[in-house]
């Protein structure tokens, strides 16, 4: 009996072993001397993973402890630091791998994650976009240009109005014209009316200009609401699904993403995710967030502000975004970075040189501030993109010239 129970806590000893051998890594930047900077690191190895002192711990879980692999200084008060964690502690969870990641550490000051890691075992979990860059170029039948998006808004207009608004975008030529993130279920706009009238006018517009705009439903929305606002916005003809996983949680995005039953393309949202990538000491890099994470979880797309509109990203920090949605991931494809908050037409000449052509843009107040007429603002919004993205002057900078 001893001799069998032996063995059988051998064999379970060597299988943990082997699962514990391969790894993935985490880069953060960690705030304070040297000396504060490793205690932080290994406070974080445990923190994250065992979460007890290493005098506690039975040897047997001692693979499971992350590691820290290199710390190097970025500036007298700040370090950066590659630490390895166990991929088997992730459990194939997309929950449980930004537990590990970022988890208990979130609530402690001076600790940033900028940047992940994953082997190829471990991507594999995922499907990740099921559109990407290319699935959505093809969809839209866009093969190089700029994509051009605007949301539809005010918050307060009833159905209807809405519905004209999504027309005119279509009847200009823009590729996506998507909710706005505030527009769910309210009595003025209730989402099933709005979906059905949205996605009719926008498949009315390409029935006339023989386009191929397509219209995304916001799904956001309690928990058990998700998936049947899904189901019936595709029902009804909506070409696209908005998400913001800061309000609904990642795994809801990446469960949406897996659904074969809905397979649309995904926009994602950046509502409440702004505290994580604010303060340059804490959080979560833009890089890792808006790029990795929103890849991982399934978005085909990530809408974030681009610098130089109302909100306080930089320059900098936009193009760590992009950076971000097409770094080499082991089979997660590529994703658009989807620029917004505030841009102006006039601005869209600066933006592709620091975009490319691989990039939608998400125009809102630009638009209606151009003058009266929304289709013929659509129709210089994408004039504007395509000469500038073939490198020429506009020829048109008058909107009705």
């Amino acid at each position: 009996g001893n001799e069998h129970g032996n063995h059988l806590g051998q064999t379970r000893a060597a299988t943990r072993t082997a699962l514990m051998r391969e790894r993935f890594t985490v880069v953060y930047r960690l705030s304070g001397t040297e000396q504060e900077a490793h205690q932080k690191a290994l406070d974080l190895c445990l923190e994250q993973t065992v979460e007890l002192p290493e005098d506690l711990l039975p040897e047997s879980v001692r693979p499971v402890i992350g590691q820290l692999e290199d710390l190097s200084a970025l500036s007298a008060n700040a370090f950066r630091a590659t630490v390895s964690f166990a991929a088997e502690t992730s459990a194939g969870e997309l929950t449980q791998l930004l537990n590990v990641i970022i988890g208990n550490i979130s609530l402690k000051p001076g600790y940033r994650v900028e940047e992940i890691s994953l082997p190829a075992s471990m991507t594999a979990a995922y499907r990740g976009p099921r559109f990407g860059r290319q699935g959505l170029r093809q969809l839209l039948q866009a093969p190089s240009r700029p994509l051009l998006c605007s949301a539809l808004k005010p918050l307060g207009l009833n159905a209807a109005e809405l519905a004209r608004l999504a027309y005119q975008f279509a009847l200009g030529g823009l590729d996506i014209i998507k909710d706005d993130h505030g527009l769910t279920d309210q009595r003025y706009a209730p989402f099933g009316q709005r979906v059905e009238l949205c996605a009719q006018a926008v498949a009315r517009a390409n029935r006339e200009t023989g386009g191929h705009s397509l219209y995304v439903a916001n799904v956001t929305a309690p928990y058990g609401e998700v998936f049947k606002r899904a189901g019936y916005a595709k029902e009804c003809g909506a070409g696209g699904l908005l998400i913001a996983p800061g309000l609904t949680g990642f795994d809801t995005l990446r469960a949406l993403a897996d659904e074969d039953a809905l397979a649309l393309p995904l926009l994602s949202h950046p509502a409440c995710l702004g505290s994580w990538v604010l303060h340059p000491e804490h959080g979560i890099a833009h890089l890792a967030l808006f790029g990795q994470i929103n890849r991982l979880a399934g978005a085909d797309a990530v809408i974030y502000p681009s610098f130089g509109g109302r909100f306080s990203f930089s320059r900098a920090e936009c193009q760590q975004i992009t950076q971000g949605t097409a770094q080499p991931m082991h089979g997660i494809k590529a994703i658009f970075p989807c620029p917004a908050g505030g841009l102006s037409l006039s601005s869209i000449p600066e933006q592709l040189q620091v975009y490319g052509q691989d990039v939608m843009f998400l125009m809102g107040g630009g638009l209606f501030r151009q003058g009266p007429d929304i289709v013929e603002n659509c129709r210089y919004f994408r004039r504007l993109a395509e000469e500038a993205a073939q490198g020429e002057s506009p020829k048109n900078s008058e909107k009705n010239g």
